[in-house]
């Protein structure tokens, strides 16, 4: 993270915009690696929750030489990614007083545990596991800066390691999401690779399933459908849990992979409720969850598959939210139309819609039902023919602006023989930002117009020069 933003600290600057001020305007930080904390002069940066630090009432003190999973459960998880403020009280527009909901997408043993092979496998996989998942804390600003409240009836700690989900959409009940420990295919034990994410009009929290391939191991060698596992990366064996706990192995347990991948709702003001995998909008390798709010009521949800060579997905609800009932949009995200994006060279972007009996989403190419192509979704997503991307990773939307704006990563396995108008460079190592303009603001129309608004990378890269002219810094 330092070093992404020491290199962020050393971008040019687009003509015009120095002087026209705006919404941030500080002191640039001059690039350069150290052991400090480094913020522009007239800011701090002051440290509100940590790793081991207490979340739940009973959380006992931290102590990295003797952790164990019962307290980690109750301790802030490790490795934060999304964080999102919900007010108090609920529906309010407070900014002072609220709940945060934060993401904890992975740990690292070997920072973790003063001695990691002084522990037993088991031992060490379950105080991974705990440091895994969701927290929700209360916080508030006073004028001392902000500050946890401690013991708060909202606090919770939510991991892998116990707490169940319920599985709803398409795929709820499906054959290929049974296992011995759930024979219904409904409910799973946790969240994984839980990337960023974003928040419903009705003040829930999505949280994101993204790498969750890095965690099953075994040999699927001899499947017939050997080919839809490889297609999701499946097993990766990059954590080595598969070969501690039986439920991580896809010899023992072949149908636990396709139990996560997706995006998950969260009522962060109902310490009770039971966390959602929402079905409906497909399973891949999800970076995140935009919402918004459609002129027509309709609630529209932007994800990213973040992958090289994956697609960008949007989901439409059949229903209008409800704004003055939020108990009515409980399942919203339940039903709907989930599409995939071709982008054409004309600068017209189609949204493909992925329904089961429609195009290629049949039965002869192996979808049999809408639960099939959420499971599959990218292989429904190449069936109807989207567009393959440069790692897609965050989209965001402008109130300003009313347009959307899409990151794309790097892909350096793209060849010559493999661009297109939208992934114009081969070896792409800097990554782009491409801008989606609704028509109408309608993002449920079925076309957009799309353009490449930054080309990422140094001034004198010529696949930069070629597309913006010698001598720019659009870049």
């Amino acid at each position: 993270l330092l070093k992404l933003a020491g290199a962020a600290s050393v971008v040019p600057v687009l003509p015009g915009c120095a002087d026209k001020g705006g919404e941030f305007a500080f002191q640039e930080i001059a690039a350069g690696f150290d052991d400090k904390h480094h913020v522009a002069p007239g800011y701090t940066a002051d440290v509100l929750i940590r790793w081991g630090d207490p979340v739940v009432p009973g959380a006992p003190p931290f102590d990295p030489q003797a952790q164990t999973p019962e307290g980690q459960t109750k301790q802030f998880g490790y490795n934060n990614d999304f964080i999102g403020f919900f007010p108090l009280p609920r529906g309010s527009d407070a900014s002072d007083h609220g709940l945060l909901g934060v993401n904890h997408e992975d740990t690292v043993a070997v920072l973790m545990f003063p001695d990691p092979n002084a522990l037993a496998p088991a031992q060490c996989l379950d105080l991974e596991k705990s440091a895994h998942g969701l927290t929700v804390v209360e916080v508030k600003k006073s004028e001392g800066g902000w500050r946890v409240v401690a013991d708060s009836q909202y606090a919770r700690r939510i991991t892998p390691l116990h707490d169940v989900f319920n599985i709803s959409g398409p795929a709820a009940g499906h054959e290929r999401l049974h296992t011995s420990a759930d024979p219904q295919g409904r409910t799973v034990i946790g969240t994984l690779g839980n990337c960023s994410g974003g928040m419903t009009p009705w003040g829930t929290y999505l949280t994101a399933e993204e790498n969750v391939h890095y965690y099953f191991s075994g040999d699927i060698s001899r499947r017939p459908d050997v080919a839809k596992y490889r297609r999701y990366g499946v097993p990766s064996a990059a954590r080595g849990w598969g070969y501690v706990e039986d439920r991580f192995n896809v010899e023992r347990e072949p149908n636990e992979p396709h139990r996560f991948g997706w995006i998950v709702e969260v009522d962060p003001y109902d310490p009770k409720s039971v966390p959602v995998k929402r079905t409906a909008l497909g399973r891949f390798c999800h970076e995140g969850a935009e919402c918004i709010v459609n002129k027509d009521g309709r609630v529209v949800v932007y994800s990213a598959d973040d992958t090289r060579f994956e697609y960008v997905y949007r989901f439409v609800t059949a229903r209008p939210f409800n704004r003055s009932d939020a108990a009515a949009n409980r399942d919203l995200l339940d039903d709907g139309v989930l599409s995939v994006a071709r982008f054409d060279a004309d600068g017209t972007l189609h949204w493909l819609p992925l329904v089961f009996g429609t195009g290629k989403l049949v039965p002869e190419n192996g979808f049999h039902n809408q639960g099939d192509v959420v499971i599959d979704c990218r292989l429904a997503a190449e069936a109807v023919g989207a567009t393959p991307m440069d790692r897609p990773e965050g989209i965001v939307y402008s109130t300003k602006t009313k347009r959307l704006y899409a990151s794309f990563t790097l892909n350096p396995d793209r060849t010559q023989e493999r661009i297109d108008s939208a992934n114009p460079r081969a070896n792409n190592a800097s990554g782009h930002i491409l801008e989606f303009t609704p028509p109408g603001e309608d993002h449920a129309a079925e076309s957009f117009k799309w353009d490449v608004l930054v080309l990422c990378g140094p001034p004198n890269d010529a696949a930069v020069g070629a597309r913006w002219g010698t001598g720019t810094t659009a870049n």
